[in-house]
């Protein structure tokens, strides 16, 4: 076994999530076989991003760093066999960023500590990761709490003649959701058409821009809603609900070259249809119950949407005339499949969190000394979230998200760009349609 038998970075009560200004506090402890002569032993505490051209990749292209503090915890001397333990203690600066993980770079923070031997003789390391979480506050988003709404009119055509267009709105009850939050969407498509519409699907889309030599973009759907069609001179109102799975959080403040964005994508392939509603994903929740989904801005409750015209009025009067239940009352669509596993429970987002809801004993008794909960973490870009149990931390393997392969991926979406079309775009920004 040699000299050293244990040599390890422990940190205080098990903690691993902290919070940015917070102190971190641990103890590097030695196990010795035999004594161990040395020159220095040394701890450090260190925060960076680091970004790769390609999927998990480690030759890094790029790279930032936020912190680097060193302590020396003995100098020059040796260790008499037997266990031995060193306590050390930084502050973390309170603009480190939150940890993140994704294929194409990652925002690590860890201590790493060091037995500087004599010369010809082999130094010893280890290191322990930790996590940062640096909370988003939504209210500190402007109309937060306001619905999001976008609309789009596209037109039906068959080989080459008009027949008419479908108008595709869709609204969220708020721009911003917390992870456990039920995210509400309301879908409204007029049929002023004389052919059936294809389903209609709702997609919840994570895109992470990295800052490589050029912009690499990887865009995942996180979930998916499918809708039944709309028959033709038909109006419908197509009304569903996501649970916001565990999410590394919109942003990532305080780091520069790895973004994080979240939209919601109602689309149909006949006609080709998308609307776009960016959506704000953070860790303490607009402090408003949640709206009812609106049809449009600007209208009171029960008033159905105008038809917005898109022919001529000639034109418009005939489809009219040929449509008597169009003006009628719109019906309810109905929903076909939903990607999410709804067996499962969503984790407690971030219950260390100020403002969040600390969590109680079912049976009355007084609740415990708290403990850091275990760590959950999704798949793909990660970010650890707190979950309520026992247990050590999930590995990124988990079943919790399951985004599906971009080779299963149907319409509307596209197999995700090579490498060399995701560098020729110099804009991380998301454009509708994309």
């Amino acid at each position: 076994m040699g000299r050293v038998q244990l040599f390890e970075v422990r940190l205080s009560h098990g903690r691993v999530v902290y919070s940015p200004g917070e102190p971190l506090a641990g103890a590097v402890r030695v196990r010795l076989a035999a004594p161990l002569p040395f020159r220095a032993i040394r701890v450090t505490c260190t925060g960076s991003c680091r970004v790769s051209n390609k999927a998990n990749d480690a030759a890094w292209v790029a790279e930032e760093g936020y912190f680097n503090s060193a302590l020396s915890l003995a100098d020059k001397g040796s260790l008499p066999a037997g266990e031995h333990s060193f306590p050390f203690q930084f502050l973390l600066p309170a603009t480190a960023p939150t940890s993140f993980e994704g294929p194409f770079g990652k925002i690590v923070h860890q201590v790493r500590a060091t037995i500087d031997t004599p010369r010809f003789s082999k130094d010893h390391q280890c290191s322990r990761v930790f996590y940062i979480l640096s909370p988003l506050n939504l209210n500190s988003i402007p109309d937060i709490e306001q619905p999001n709404v976008a609309s789009t009119t596209k037109k039906f055509s068959y080989k080459l003649v008009k027949t008419g267009s479908v108008v595709l709105t869709a609204s969220t009850d708020l721009r911003g959701y917390v992870v456990g939050q039920v995210l509400r969407l309301q879908a409204d498509i007029e049929n002023q058409s004389g052919k059936d519409t294809s389903p209609v699907v709702a997609s919840l889309l994570q895109k992470v821009s990295y800052k490589a030599k050029r912009w690499i973009y990887d865009v995942r759907t996180i979930a998916e809603v499918e809708g039944a069609s709309v028959k033709a001179w038909r109006r419908a109102q197509w009304q569903e609900q996501i649970l916001v799975p565990a999410l590394p959080q919109s942003a990532l403040p305080g780091c520069s070259l790895i973004h994080v964005d979240y939209y919601l994508q109602v689309s149909m392939k006949t006609p080709e249809a998308i609307v776009t509603l960016p959506v704000f994903i953070g860790n303490i929740a607009v402090n408003q119950a949640p709206l009812s989904p609106r049809p449009g801005p600007g209208l009171p409750p029960g008033v159905p949407p105008l038809v917005v015209p898109s022919a001529p009025p000639q034109e418009e009067m005939e489809a009219e005339a040929c449509s008597p239940h169009f003006l009628a009352n719109p019906v309810s669509l109905s929903t076909k499949s939903h990607s999410q596993q709804q067996q499962q429970q969503p984790p407690a987002a971030l219950s260390s969190v100020p403002g969040a809801p600390e969590p109680r004993p079912q049976d009355g008794s007084p609740a415990p000394h708290p403990l850091p909960p275990p760590l959950c973490i999704s798949t793909g870009a990660t970010v650890p979230y707190f979950a309520e149990g026992s247990g050590g931390p999930v590995p990124t393997t988990s079943t919790l998200i399951l985004p599906p392969e971009y080779s299963s991926w149907g319409y509307p979406y596209e197999a995700p760009p090579s490498y060399e079309q995701s560098c020729g775009s110099a804009d991380p920004g998301l454009t509708p349609g994309s």
